[in-house]
């Protein structure tokens, strides 16, 4: 391996190219970024108890995270498309650590909000190119390089409630600071990562991609219409598992802050599952099945959750966890197969509307708590899924298949 490389592994074990070294720390560095990420759905009930914030103002303190990345992605993508950046990504994992540490001495709601903004513009940088970078190591396996670059950011998210629970609950705000070397650490991964990608970059040039699906520009149009409606249901509906779990637990079971939380643990760890499942299974039987089961195949049990008792409870939220992750590695290369050339406009375009919806509907569901109860958020969102239906719309691309 030559200094060009650095320190990433160049292995091609199963399928020539496929560059399994920088997979993996592109996977450790997701996983990185999305752990200091979920810290501040993660540590919700302390930021209400300490600043007496109503449901209202928790999700804004989402929405401004959510927002600045959601507005920033599509255009960091269609920048990078036409100027490859890629020593981006480390950049990218200092403006969340400079979030991280604003958020551990915040002393009152606004600061919160700018320390949350901070991590927003973060993701947004990270995540159309580090998504570029999966691509590129692919090999041509396309759906199961999304979904090694995925999992690593959902088993983050999935660890913030935990060590949420273990670290910053029992020794306060100041505790986040500690994650600081979480950070460090992603950006000396990143920084390996950025070489190898400089140098493929150089090797490969500019190469175009013409598609080669046969569809017209309309029916492009009206699928990516219908893959966004899809992220809308998908991420407006996880945004009441992901910010407001703990309180529907707290509030129906009066469980403890601690106890809560290793419920939205184990969601997000099926999350976390079930994007391993997406993409290699799209690889092989088609990404629209995928897409449309992942979708439409949860609303049973989304549909049960507000009956359920503890247990069931559990179980449930695992279950819609593992069925529902899988759809977004298959929307995500399905949108890149569509539109070939546009990696990082779609990954940006995509990530953004996703991170959006899941602020929107946040600030949004908060709300609603506030002027009815967080039981009928869960009532009312159960039927989101039932917008799965759309996914038999989408145009078959059989000639994809691997």
């Amino acid at each position: 391996m030559t200094s060009n490389t650095a320190a990433i592994p160049m292995k091609q074990s199963a399928a020539p190219g496929t560059a399994f070294g920088v997979l993996g720390a592109i996977s450790v560095s997701h996983l990185l970024n999305d752990m200091m990420q979920s810290l501040i759905l993660a540590i919700y009930p302390i930021l209400k108890g300490g600043f007496h914030l109503s449901f209202g103002q928790i999700g804004l303190i989402t929405l401004a995270y959510q927002i600045t990345a959601s507005l920033l992605q599509p255009f960091v993508g269609l920048y990078t498309d036409k100027h490859p950046q890629p020593y981006s990504l480390p950049v990218a994992m200092g403006f969340t650590l400079v979030g991280l540490l604003l958020l551990s001495i915040a002393p009152n709601y606004p600061t919160l909000l700018l320390a949350a903004s901070l991590v927003g513009i973060g993701s947004s940088i990270f995540h159309p190119e580090s998504s570029r970078v999966a691509r590129m190591a692919s090999g041509g396996r396309l759906g199961l390089a999304q979904s090694l670059f995925q999992v690593g950011g959902n088993l983050g998210t999935s660890l913030g409630p935990l060590l949420a629970a273990a670290i910053i609950v029992p020794r306060g705000q100041g505790s986040i600071a500690w994650f600081s070397a979480a950070a460090l650490l992603g950006i000396v991964v990143l920084s390996q990562v950025s070489r190898w990608y400089a140098h493929q970059h150089r090797v490969a040039g500019k190469a175009a991609k013409r598609a080669d699906h046969g569809l017209s520009r309309s029916q492009i149009g009206q699928a990516i219409s219908i893959l966004l409606l899809l992220i809308f249901s998908k991420y407006f509906y996880m945004a009441s598992i992901g910010s407001y779990l703990t309180f529907y637990l707290i509030d129906k079971f009066q469980l403890g802050v601690q106890s809560a939380q290793l419920y939205l643990f184990a969601f997000l760890f099926s999350v976390a599952a079930g994007t391993v499942v997406g993409g290699p299974v799209g690889d092989r039987i088609g990404r629209k099945y995928v897409i449309w089961a992942s979708i439409l195949g949860v609303a049973p049990f989304t549909m049960l959750l507000p009956y359920a008792n503890l247990f069931w409870t559990g179980v449930l939220v695992v279950l819609i966890g593992l069925i529902l992750a899988s759809a977004f590695s298959a929307i995500l290369v399905y949108a890149q197969e569509l539109i070939p050339g546009k990696v990082g406009t779609i990954s940006g375009l995509f990530f953004g509307f996703a991170f959006g919806m899941g602020g929107v509907g946040a600030a949004a569901l908060g709300k609603l708590a506030d002027t009815t109860s967080i039981g009928f958020v869960y009532h009312l969102c159960a039927y989101l899924p039932l917008l799965g239906l759309i996914a038999a719309w989408l145009p078959n691309m059989q000639h994809n298949r691997k």
